[in-house]
């Protein structure tokens, strides 16, 4: 039978190949017979060691008189993990030393097996090195939060130093499983109740920046309650969902969710409408858009979905104006990296140069199908200049929109400008820039 650690090391060799860590964790996990408290297990392991992989890859180091260059990827990823549980999770040097050197010896033999006792124990041995001093401030956060040196310098200059700390910090936390409650069905206090029942164990909170929001941790999974399955609420992140609180959507409206994906925020239009809006979610991806209609049909909402290139902007399917067009535009996700840590690792300038390009040509051809006085929001998960404020810039440039300020939306999360900004150590949300435009 497959162990933990096992499915734990495939999931960080499909991340090593280009796979995004939740879909390839829950692909092993799907095909696992493992118990909930292994399952968490690997849960555990894959992202730890994928967060904190600077600050292993140097305990790790300390105790190999060559380096580290010369072992690809996924011995490196082997060796991580064993040191994540000594260093970290304070497992046993001898359960994580074993298991990690008979994993090698099966996959590369006995030399490299040796080589790997040696390194190991010696490392459990003498421990983690002691950190970069507060003298050299960049070079400390970046071990002390195995962050990335861009990552390092954007904190500092937006933050400050003691804020920079908090967001890093919270960059490596494990973030809660929010919810949204589905308010055609139920309201928030009914659906805590009835969570508390099928998962006496977890941890439940509610959140005063959305009123639908629900924080779960240690929940398991929730496809598999009956609130789930009944369509009392679904899975969206705080920030996504004030993002469809940004549109404000009425009933009788036309609505756009364009680069829809799987729908959440479609289906969450449908809601705060009162299910009485006409709503079209369009995407390239078909796959996306049938996940879409499963999850509005368990919701209970109406939405028509079209495939197409939204930057064609002589797409017959769409309406020619509609009353409010919301993009969530696709982005480098530097956002949400608390729930894609490889993204820490795979960062590129060129690609947010890339993004900007795509986010301007969608705003270029959806613009026109807003109609007059009517509303545009504009949103992404990530927080560059390029791909936030300066597409916005660019927009207003000409005078058709105006920023709108919304006064539905609780203040602490708006910017002096009325753009929506949120947090993970501020607010423990994904980290969005979202804002209201109004067409004159």
């Amino acid at each position: 039978m497959i162990t933990s650690r096992e499915v734990a090391r495939r999931v960080l060799s499909r991340v090593a190949e280009g796979s995004y860590s939740t879909l390839a964790l829950g692909g092993e996990l799907g095909r696992s017979s493992l118990s909930a408290v292994d399952r968490a297990f690997v849960t555990e392991l894959v992202y730890g060691t994928i967060k904190h992989r600077l600050r292993l890859d140097r305990a790790l180091a300390s105790g190999a008189p060559r380096g580290l260059r010369r072992l690809d990827e996924r011995v490196l990823d082997a060796l991580r993990m064993a040191a994540y549980q000594v260093l970290f999770l304070r497992v046993p040097a001898h359960a994580a030393v074993d298991d990690c050197v008979g994993a090698l010896r099966r996959l590369r033999g006995d030399r490299l097996g040796g080589f790997a006792n040696a390194l190991l124990r010696r490392m459990a041995e003498r421990g983690e090195p002691p950190l970069p001093s507060e003298g050299d401030l960049r070079l400390r956060l970046e071990i002390e939060f195995s962050a990335p040196r861009w990552l390092v310098d954007h904190a500092l200059e937006h933050f400050g130093e003691d804020e920079a700390r908090e967001f890093l910090s919270a960059v490596n936390r494990p973030p809660p499983l929010w919810l949204r409650t589905n308010r055609l069905r139920t309201d928030r206090e009914s659906l805590r109740a009835r969570l508390a029942g099928e998962r006496p164990h977890a941890e439940i909170g509610t959140s005063l920046l959305a009123p639908e929001a629900i924080a779960l941790r240690q929940a398991g999974d929730i496809t598999r309650l009956g609130s789930f399955g009944e369509g009392w609420c679904t899975v969206q992140d705080l920030a996504a969902q004030l993002v469809a609180r940004l549109a404000a959507p009425q009933p009788d409206e036309r609505l756009l969710d364009a680069c829809a994906g799987v729908g959440g925020k479609a289906t969450h239009l449908a809601e705060l409408a009162g299910g009485r809006a006409l709503i079209d979610a369009a995407d390239r991806s078909e796959t996306k858009l049938a996940l879409a209609q499963d999850s509005a049909h368990r919701l209970g909402v109406t939405i028509r979905t079209i495939a197409c290139d939204l930057t064609d902007s002589g797409i017959a399917d769409l309406a020619p104006t509609y009353d409010c067009v919301l993009l969530d535009a696709p982005c480098s996700g530097l956002g949400v990296l608390r729930r894609h840590p490889e993204g820490k690792w795979r960062h590129s300038p060129e690609r947010i140069v890339e993004l900007s390009g795509l986010q301007a040509r969608l705003l270029a051809a959806l613009a026109p199908r807003v109609r007059r006085g009517g509303r545009l929001v504009y949103s992404v998960c990530t927080y560059t200049e390029k791909e936030g404020p300066a597409q916005i810039a660019a927009l207003l440039a000409d005078g058709e929109f105006h920023i709108e300020v919304a006064t539905s939306i609780p203040t602490e999360v708006l910017a002096p400008d009325g753009s929506l900004r949120t947090w993970p150590h501020r607010h423990d949300a994904d980290a969005f820039y979202a804002v209201r435009l109004r067409k004159r």
